[in-house]
């Protein structure tokens, strides 16, 4: 798993660019689903079929990751850009972003008398270039970039950049490997562009009409000095979503789960995320309403580029969900 975790999370994939992750994912799970297809918006939809007489299940898990891209390129060669999702520009600083042609970069700022000044508008990407000329002939306007961070082994926890959401992706294919039986059609969503506004997951659901939605995307922790409060922890499991800010997850499902995990002795905590929201958000809305829930994996330092996760958290949520898939979800 955690060479998966390494490819994934290494890959270039902004919102709107993810190409290269789908080319990881798709490889991957060929030998393990029925269907492959790309929709409009650049989803990957893989159908694993059920033996029949059970529901459309959506296992959705995002590609995409936040990002940069550039608005200007000054007279001396520095480049201006704006954020992909949401990027705090206090974990910017110093870090190396790189764009697809292999060009690589370093964040700088202005001169600042307060650190509370920091925003975007302060801040410029160094490509190394003398000049505007220099710098075009590696850049252009409009140029996604993404922070380069290789992903590093803890033991049982790993940082990379981009684990929102290539963690839930490695959760949903790690599930259609281990998934032998079931009487489901299983719509595994690698969804684009949830950093930029949930937009794969919505026109995907919206195509395959789901009975039953679950999406597979990080979550905050309260487990760090003076964190702000949250009940969520590494290493106590899956984290089964009661609310974020995009959804509240249907009761009944919800319900469903945590007597799922109970009955298979997977650890698992309760989650509320007061910030943030989930393709689960979505996939809810979709033309008369689906049931929807979220199985999320906690993590540390999300929308930087190093998240933490927990290997034993990651393997509860895959076990989940490889158990949701096999039961007759009748909630």
């Amino acid at each position: 798993m955690k060479d998966l975790i390494k490819r994934l999370t290494e890959a270039f994939g902004p919102s709107g660019s993810e190409g290269p992750v789908r080319e990881v994912i798709t490889k991957e799970v060929e030998p393990y689903v029925d269907e492959i297809r790309v929709d409009a918006l650049g989803n990957l939809i893989c159908l694993k079929k059920g033996s029949g007489g059970g529901k459309k299940v959506i296992l959705d898990a995002h590609m995409d990751e936040i990002g940069v891209i550039v608005t200007h390129i000054d007279e001396k060669g520095f480049l201006r850009f704006a954020s992909v999702g949401g990027v705090y520009p206090v974990v910017t600083l110093g870090q190396r972003v790189y764009f697809e042609n292999g060009t690589f970069g370093v964040i700088g700022s202005e001169k600042l008398d307060d650190i509370k000044d920091l925003k975007l508008d302060k801040l410029f990407i160094d490509i190394g270039a003398a000049n505007r000329e220099e710098a075009s002939q590696k850049v252009k306007v409009g140029d996604m970039g993404a922070f380069f961070q290789p992903a590093v082994d803890l033991g049982n926890r790993v940082v990379a950049k981009a684990m929102d959401d290539r963690i839930g992706c490695v959760v949903v294919i790690e599930a259609l490997k281990r998934l032998k039986q079931t009487q489901h059609d299983i719509y595994a969503v690698f969804a684009t562009q949830e950093e930029v506004g949930l937009r794969g997951a919505r026109v995907a659901a919206y195509g395959i009409e789901p009975d039953v939605g679950i999406a597979f995307d990080v979550t905050s922790t309260g487990d760090t000095p003076k964190a702000r409060t949250m009940d969520v922890s590494l290493g106590k499991g899956a984290a089964i979503k009661v609310k974020d800010s995009s959804l509240v997850c249907h009761p009944g499902l919800r319900d469903y789960l945590v007597k799922l995990a109970e009955a298979k002795g997977i650890p698992y905590q309760m989650e509320v995320l007061e910030w943030g929201g989930t393709d689960s958000g979505a996939i809810q809305l979709t033309r008369a309403g689906v049931p929807a829930a979220v199985i999320s994996i906690p993590s540390r330092y999300i929308h930087s580029p190093s998240e933490m996760v927990d290997i034993g958290d990651v393997e509860a949520c895959v076990k989940l969900c490889v158990a949701a898939c096999e039961s007759p979800l009748d909630f």
